[in-house]
Order: C-alpha cells, then sequence, then structure tokens
C-alpha cells in the first residue's frame, strides 16, 4: 500500500514565490502585469504571477534538488515507477528520449507499426533501424489491437540483436492488452519493453481500468498526464524502472531535447494532477465511470449510433473512449465529426468511418446529455436511405475478417534503417506525383493524418497497392494531414532515384 502525501510541493513553492516577491529583475518580460497582454489580460491575470523560472526554492527541471526533485519523487511513488521525470514538450520527448537512451546508431530496435510520428522522429535521430511489427486487426470492429506476443516472438527469432520493442498502449481509439506476457518475453532474453502509454496515465487506478505499463513490467513508459488526467496541454511524465534502462543517458538526452527554459505552469500543473487523482481519484472516476454506464445505456437505445470494440476479450476497452458510428452508414467519420460539432460538441479525432469521444474523470453527466441530444439532432437532420446497408456488413468488416488471416511473414518487416539524412532531404531531390501513379515508388517524407498523428507512410518506405488504396480513402473522405497535405494536393512525394527504377 503506498503512503500518498497531500502535498504539491512545486506548486507550493511557486505560490509563495508569488505572495512575497517585491521586484521581478528576472525573466519573462511580463513582470506578472496583466495589462501586458491587452485584450487578454482578464484571462491571464490569474496565472501571471506564477510564471515564473528557476529562483531560489523553485528548483531547476534540469538539476533538480529542491521542489522539483520531491515532485517527481511523489509522482514516481503515485505512479509504481522507481524513478519519473516531469516533461514538459509533451509525450513526444519523452518518446524521442527512450529511443535515444536504448539505441545507439545502428541498433535494431522492434517497433509496433502504428507508432505516432514521434517514434519515428526518435528512430531518425538516434540513427537506429527499426524491424515493424504490424498490429492485429480486430475482426468485428476493424479497430487495430496492438502486436500478439507470438509476433514478437518470431521477431526475436529472425532479429536476436534487437534492443527491445517499443509498443502503443493503449491506442488511440482506448484499446489495450495484457503487456505481462511481452514484458516476460523479452526480460526473458534481456531485451527491454518500452510503452508509449500516452492515453493510458488513468490505468491502474480503478478496478475497472487495466494495470498501468509500469504494472505490468515495463521498463519505461510515457504518460500524457494531460490527456486522460488533469494536467495543462503538453504536460507529460516518463517513467522508469529496473536495471536495463539507461538512466544516465536519459538524464542527458533530457537535458538536450527539453527546453532550458521549462514553463512552471506546466510543472505544477503535473504536479496538482498527481496531488489531485491521489486525494480525488478514487471518486472521481467512480462518478465519470457512472456517467459513462448512464451514457452507453442511452447510446444502446439508439440503434442508429454504435460504438465499436474489439470482440476477443483479450483485448480491453479503455472505458473512457467511445469509437461512435453511423451504424447505416449515412455518415462517415469525419462527416459525422463535423455534425457533432455543428451542435456544440467537439470530439478527439475522426477516421474515415468512426469518430473518437475522449471522456475523462472530470466528464460530466451534463457532458453526456448534450451528445445524446446531438446525436438525437443528427439523426433527424440526417435520415437513413432506403438503399443504404448497414456498416457492419461493409467493405470494412470484410477487409478486416482477410487481414485476420494474413500468415505470420506479413507481420514482421525487415530492418529499416533511419538516420539524421533524412531530415537534410530537400526538394531537389524529391518530385509529387499523382496518389493514383506513385505505387511501387518511395516515399520521400511523412504522410501524417493528424490526429492521431500515425505515419500511413514514413521516408524511404516502398509504397503498396493496398497504401495507395488507403490514402485514396482517407483523401476523399476529406482527412488532414501535417505536412504534404494528400486530401489537398491529391499527390505524394517520392525519391527521385526511383522514378526510373521502379519494381
Amino acid at each position: 500500500m503506498h503512503r500518498w502525501s497531500s502535498r504539491a510541493p512545486l506548486f507550493e513553492a511557486m505560490l509563495a514565490y508569488s505572495q512575497h516577491t517585491m521586484g521581478r529583475f528576472h525573466v519573462p518580460g511580463h513582470k506578472a502585469r496583466a495589462a501586458a497582454f491587452g485584450p487578454g489580460a482578464s484571462f491571464y491575470e490569474n496565472v501571471l504571477a506564477l510564471d515564473v523560472t528557476e529562483l531560489p526554492g523553485l528548483d531547476d527541471l534540469h538539476h533538480p534538488e529542491e521542489a522539483i526533485e520531491e515532485a517527481q519523487h511523489m509522482a514516481a511513488v503515485c505512479f509504481g515507477a522507481e524513478e519519473t521525470w516531469f516533461l514538459v514538450n509533451g509525450s513526444t520527448v519523452g518518446n524521442q528520449a527512450m529511443i535515444a537512451a536504448v539505441c545507439q546508431p545502428g541498433d535494431l530496435l522492434l517497433v509496433q507499426r502504428d507508432v505516432h510520428k514521434s517514434v519515428i522522429h526518435g528512430l531518425m535521430l538516434a540513427g537506429a533501424q527499426a524491424v515493424f511489427i504490424y498490429p492485429r486487426t480486430d475482426t468485428q470492429s476493424g479497430l487495430r489491437i496492438g502486436v500478439s506476443a507470438e509476433d514478437v516472438q518470431e521477431a526475436l527469432r529472425r532479429y536476436p540483436a534487437a534492443k527491445g520493442l517499443i509498443v502503443t498502449n493503449p491506442t488511440y481509439y482506448g484499446i489495450g492488452t495484457d503487456l505481462k506476457p511481452l514484458a516476460k518475453l523479452l526480460h526473458d532474453q534481456d531485451k527491454l519493453l518500452l510503452v508509449d502509454e500516452a492515453h493510458g496515465a488513468h490505468y491502474g487506478w480503478h478496478p475497472r481500468l487495466p494495470q498501468s505499463a509500469m504494472a505490468c513490467g515495463a521498463d519505461a513508459a510515457v504518460q500524457s498526464t494531460h490527456k486522460m488526467l488533469t494536467a495543462l496541454t503538453m504536460s507529460s511524465m516518463l517513467h522508469v524502472q529496473g536495471p536495463r534502462i539507461n538512466r544516465t543517458a536519459l538524464r542527458r538526452i533530457l537535458g538536450m531535447l527539453q527546453s532550458s527554459s521549462p514553463s512552471y505552469l506546466l510543472m505544477a500543473s503535473l504536479d496538482l494532477g498527481r496531488q489531485y487523482l491521489q486525494e480525488q481519484g478514487t471518486q472521481a472516476l467512480d462518478e465519470g465511470l457512472a456517467m459513462l454506464d448512464s451514457w452507453n445505456v442511452r447510446l444502446a437505445a439508439r440503434p442508429r449510433w454504435g460504438s465499436a470494440r474489439p470482440s476477443n476479450a483479450e483485448y480491453r476497452m479503455d472505458p473512457f473512449k467511445s469509437v461512435l458510428y453511423d451504424t447505416e452508414g449515412v455518415l462517415d467519420g469525419y462527416r459525422l465529426k463535423a455534425e457533432l460539432e455543428r451542435y456544440g460538441c467537439y470530439p478527439e479525432m475522426a477516421d474515415a468511418d468512426r469518430v473518437v469521444l475522449a471522456f475523462s474523470l472530470a466528464s460530466t453527466l451534463e457532458d453526456s446529455e448534450r451528445l445524446i441530444e446531438a446525436l438525437d439532432r443528427i439523426e433527424e437532420q440526417h435520415p437513413i436511405p432506403i438503399s443504404t446497408r448497414r456498416i457492419e456488413s461493409s467493405r470494412v468488416a470484410n477487409e478486416c475478417a482477410a487481414a485476420a488471416g494474413m500468415p505470420m511473414k506479413l507481420w514482421v518487416s525487415e530492418p529499416v534503417p533511419f538516420g539524421i539524412g533524412s531530415i537534410h532531404d530537400d526538394d531537389k531531390s524529391t518530385i509529387a506525383i499523382p496518389l493514383d501513379e506513385c505505387e511501387g515508388y518511395t516515399a520521400a517524407e511523412m504522410i501524417v493524418p493528424y490526429p492521431p498523428g500515425i505515419p500511413v507512410l514514413y521516408p524511404g518506405e516502398r509504397i503498396t497497392a493496398d497504401t495507395v488504396a488507403d490514402l485514396r480513402r482517407l483523401a476523399t473522405a476529406g482527412a488532414k494531414f501535417q505536412g504534404h497535405n494528400v486530401t489537398e494536393r491529391g499527390t505524394v512525394p517520392v525519391r527521385l532515384p526511383h522514378l526510373e527504377n521502379r519494381d
């Protein structure tokens, strides 16, 4: 049983400074005077006094010895880690730091293929080679459910020199698997398990929630404390345990990748978020789950709207995520998202078929009631045409069933080298060609629908017919892309050397 502390040491130190300071002859330049924000003064005036820098008693994120050190230690105890670092650049910097601490140039790392783009960037910065393990797909819902232990075992057999495995758990859609078998499989061979747990900071805090990555034996895990808990946007944590992860390297890398002027507002929100979880988290989660039970009952009474979830009980769905879709196929995911926004409900994201709703321990019954009202109005505005087929019997389910039967050899890729050089590629080395003509070429840029930020293509990846079909479907549905916008341009950037040498 953990012994909790009701204190928030970093926030308390900042508050003490703001109440006793007489003159601010240090950065930031606003000097806690709201007038400097013009029309935004009324919004910022209550937080400016706490927007501080490294001062006596306020500690230093890059060499913590006082309040930050204490706050990070409390976070480690709270989340079941041996050591925790506060992150002010989101889980992005945590993913990059984990990879760079584990891999030297040329090292192999097993990588779940549908990872966030920050993992690909981490591979580039480390100069590592990735062996991609493709996620399995649930045959009923069409949702990706993560990598299987069998595929990881096969990857380790083929590539015994791999340093370890990095996975995303839970997925952006809230689907997770028990990480204990993966941890045992890897640790038996002295390999590391790294987890992008951005959407699972609340895991392990209620009997109805899955266990956290730390509880399952992961060597390191990154959590976006701002996503499913209560910290400010960009506020995340990196947790580590055990002897396999190089903590000295982690400290050095975080010192390189994180700002030398970290936001104390962000760090204090991590401190307060941990305190709130310890003091009121159980009650808040109870209330949130009761609200979600009511939401699911009311949603089930409306056959027009479905909630996708994995059919295999081995994979658990986060109850705080609802993957909503039009069972009649009248509205695709992007159109449904737009309609919900029209009635004042703003989802987390959409794909070509579904909308992802992210609830949290701060969500209320009023929130769910507003959603139900919006769905009822949308149903009135978009009646079901007689000829429409229900989405469960559509192409999506058929394709998923076919994918589930793919042979093992297609689940594990050959090693893919990543390097800093691809960052320096310029327009002279690439050309954009029409989407319908790009099969067989090599991608020159990362193609990233956002959200969720999972690359469809990474630089150097050969473009297949399946990839072209996925991109065409996304573009037709109106998906948004970071970087090269396939929807607007209808093209894909490819590398010039392959223009005359396609397979």
